[in-house]
Parts: C-alpha cells; sequence; structure tokens
C-alpha cells in the first residue's frame, strides 16, 4: 500500500497538471461512469494529501475521494501518447497530461460532511503544516500495544505503512515489540522528527531511501541502488547495515515487521 509521501507526492503532481482550468473526466472501465460525468468539464479547484487518503476540490463543491488501497495506482501519460488499455477507473485530462486510475479501494464523489469525518479521525500527518508533535506524542504515549502496531493505526500518526514503521524504528532503536506507552516523551519527539525527515525525504526523491549519508559512502540519497536503500524492510536473516547482526522479522498489527536484535534492544 503507498505510504503518505506517495499520495502527498500524487496531489502535488496533479496539482501542477490539472489544477486551475477543466478537466475532462471518464470511466473507460464503467465503475466510476456516474462520477466521471458530473466532473467532466468541470475546473479542479485544487488537491488535498491527509496521510493516505487524496482528495481533489472541483468547482460546483464536488469532491473527490480517492484511497488507492492494497494495489491501486495512477499512470501519468501525456496526451499526445496512446491511452491506457485496461481496467481504469478513472480518467483525468488536463492541457497537456493524462491521469488514468486503477484498481483503487475508493474513487467516489462523497459529500463535506464525509469529508470531514475522514480528516477528524486522523491522526497528524508529517507532511502537512501546522502538524503537531505533540499531537503525536499524546496519542502514541495513551497506546498499550507494541509500538509497531501503534504505527500503523491511522489516527495516531497519518502516513505511516510498512516500509516506514520498521526503519522509522531501526533509526530510533527502538524494538517493534515495546509497547508504545513505555516510550518516554523525549523518544516519542524524536520518533515524529525521524517521521518527517524520512517522509520529507521521500516526497522529494518519491521513493522511500532511509539509508543514512554516512552508511552510504558519499553517494546522493538519490544515486542509492534499489537493493541498498533500506536498513531492514524485507532484510530478514540478511546482515545489519550497522552492526552485522541478522535482521530479524516477526508479525505485529496483522503485518510483518523487521528489526535488528543488536540495535533495537527490547527493553525489560
Amino acid at each position: 500500500m503507498p505510504e503518505g509521501h506517495t499520495i502527498h507526492r500524487l496531489a502535488r503532481d496533479q496539482r501542477r497538471d490539472l489544477a486551475g482550468h477543466l478537466v475532462r473526466a471518464s470511466s473507460p472501465q464503467g465503475r466510476f461512469a456516474v462520477g466521471a460525468a458530473d466532473l467532466d468539464g468541470r475546473v479542479l479547484l485544487g488537491t488535498e494529501a491527509r496521510g493516505k487518503h487524496l482528495f481533489h476540490h472541483y468547482e460546483g463543491s464536488r469532491l473527490l475521494y480517492v484511497h488507492l488501497g492494497l494495489i491501486g495506482k495512477f499512470h501519468r501519460d501525456r496526451l499526445d501518447e496512446p491511452a491506457r488499455l485496461g481496467e481504469v477507473r478513472l480518467r483525468l485530462e488536463g492541457r497537456a497530461m493524462r491521469w488514468d486510475l486503477t484498481g483503487p479501494m475508493r474513487c467516489d464523489l462523497i459529500a463535506v460532511t464525509e469529508y470531514e469525518q475522514i480528516v477528524s479521525d486522523l491522526g497528524p500527518d508529517p507532511l502537512r503544516r501546522g502538524a503537531r508533535a505533540a499531537d503525536f506524542v499524546t496519542r502514541l504515549r495513551r497506546k498499550r500495544a507494541p509500538v509497531a502496531a501503534a504505527l500503523l493505526d491511522q489516527t495516531v500518526i497519518a502516513g505511516i505503512g510498512n516500509v516506514y514503521r520498521s526503519e522509522l524504528l531501526f533509526l530510533r532503536g527502538i524494538h517493534p515489540a515495546r509497547p508504545a506507552a513505555t516510550l518516554d516523551e523525549d523518544e516519542a519527539h524524536q520518533l515524529w522528527d525521524e517521521a518527517v525527515a524520512q517522509l520529507r525525504l521521500g516526497l522529494r526523491l518519491n521513493r522511500i531511501v532511509t539509508i543514512s549519508a554516512e552508511d552510504r559512502y558519499g553517494r546522493a540519497a538519490g544515486r542509492v541502488p534499489a537493493g541498498e536503500r533500506l536498513y531492514v524492510y524485507q532484510r530478514a536473516g540478511l546482515p545489519c547495515r550497522r552492526c552485522g547482526a541478522p535482521i530479524e522479522r516477526a508479525v505485529l498489527g496483522a503485518r510483518k515487521v523487521w528489526w535488528c536484535p543488536i540495535d533495537q534492544p527490547l527493553r525489560a
């Protein structure tokens, strides 16, 4: 499932390509035909990312809501390129670019009341201006669940998925099974600061690269090969990039999580 930096990147790129003028909307697949017909020919006023949720605000108080889920994707092409074939739920065309949406969990026109409910249920988003570390710290330290499970709770922090939770915990030296409530305020604040830094980097690069400058041996973050960008995620049994201990794996919060037993000791 795409994590928060991907949704913010989509919002930014779609705002650049489509906002400020009328958009042609269609549903080649047919499953969003009524909604697409309602949007067709309207001006896109703006786009907005909230964690893993994407919103388009159109004139006439039309509000498009997209949640990509596990397999949803947006595909970007130029209008002078052949149109994509296959199961395209929604096609949006601007002056020069085409955006095709396939396989989303949600693609709906929603009322403002539903939008407000979705937003109010979310925890702070590290990529949004005005998001408060104190809100995250309070929400996290109320959880008795393992911290790895708490980080996937979108009411605690919006936009964190399975890759970032494993990597953030490694970077802060926190064992994933440690109860969230046992983190002190300083540890929780540092975890928030790490999330802000890593998601900002992910947004800029359009990919997740958590390996630090000292561990990538002078290479720019954008030039690190795919297999060397992460510390622990999907590296079970492989040596830790810092201490050499075999990376371990377990299921927490109904998802697999990875950690280093040396760099992330479990406190008694």
